[in-house]
């Protein structure tokens, strides 16, 4: 374990925020299926483990990384240089290491295809140091804000994501969505914008954020030593944030957990890291987060209205 590996784990740390008004052109997502005007099915590539689209803004076409664990739709200010700020006005949250420099836009339209969202919120932030440690070229990130109005099918088996657009009640504007069998169901709890899954590590009972812009799981420092003997440690390796600062991490493999006792997983690769600063910025006390680890394991479907997971499973090898 003396070897020190720096790996960049993408999470998303905020921020200090300044607000202005904009409207933008429709995004276009050329790779989408349309299946009818409620429901379409978008392909995502793998970029390390974040999950990738491509999309079209402003005549600009690049890459999206879908992250649950962030707050709203984010675009990177290097290919916006022309989004000037102004009507300034102060939104304050923090994240996983330290503050990173951002400002809010407000958009009167904002269109996923042929799905229009009205009265949506843009922050617009450096993200060009994830660009230069992935290879990528990195457009923007979209969060909560546009996704809660869907039910959402994060399937890493076919590599893709369905929307299918959801009333108020969180019930599905189309009926025969999926063709797969839905075998498993869980609720949890919306804090803010971020899914809180009870969790159990061993029979300890835990609150764990789920996270799709979490390359690796990640155990609380504070709630290790409570579940450290179903954690099999690995290596060190340097933990990158979304505001380029570093730390070093004890990384490893999570044993023994599950949701309840049907919907359980198989060991996980995990690191030990203060989760402080993340808490703050998920705006709810986690002692963990579930990230790529979790959906390599269960095809999952959320539904923000219901406060509901679904599961299908992966087909069975043969």
């Amino acid at each position: 374990m003396g070897k020190l590996w720096l790996v960049v784990i993408f999470t998303l740390s905020f921020f200090k925020l300044q607000a202005e008004e904009l409207k933008l052109d429709p995004i276009i997502f050329p790779n989408a299926e349309v299946v009818n005007e409620n429901t379409f099915r978008i392909p995502f590539k793998l970029i390390d483990h974040l999950m990738v689209v491509e999309a079209e803004l402003l005549n600009k076409k690049g890459n999206f990384i879908i992250d649950t664990g962030s707050e709203s739709l984010i675009l990177n200010k290097v290919h916006f240089p022309n989004l000037y700020v102004h009507d300034k006005s102060a939104v304050k949250s923090s994240g996983v290491l330290n503050d990173t420099d951002a400002y809010k836009k407000f958009l009167k339209e904002f269109k996923l295809q042929n799905l229009s969202l009205k009265n949506a919120n843009a922050h617009v932030m450096d993200l060009s140091h994830i660009e230069k440690k992935k290879n990528m070229n990195l457009t923007g990130i979209i969060g909560y804000s546009i996704l809660k109005d869907y039910e959402v099918f994060i399937d890493l088996y076919l590599n893709q994501i369905t929307l299918t657009k959801i009333d108020a009640k969180g019930n599905k504007l189309d009926k025969k969505v999926y063709l797969e069998k839905i075998v498993d169901s869980i609720g949890f709890q919306l804090k803010k914008h971020t899914i809180v899954l009870t969790t159990f590590v061993g029979n300890d009972k835990m609150n764990f954020a789920l996270d799709t812009g979490a390359e690796i799981n990640q155990l609380n420092t504070r709630k290790s030593k409570k579940v450290i003997k179903f954690f099999k440690p690995a290596k060190r390796i340097v933990l990158s944030g979304a505001a380029d600062e570093k730390a070093e991490v004890l990384a490893g493999k999570l044993y023994r957990v599950k949701l309840n006792e049907q919907i359980y997983f198989g060991p996980m690769n995990t690191i030990i890291t203060n989760l402080a600063k993340m808490s703050e910025a998920f705006g709810t006390s986690v002692d963990g987060v579930l990230g790529y680890e979790f959906f390599m394991q269960k095809r999952t479907i959320i539904n923000y209205k219901k406060e509901m997971l679904y599961f299908i499973d992966y087909p069975l090898k043969h």
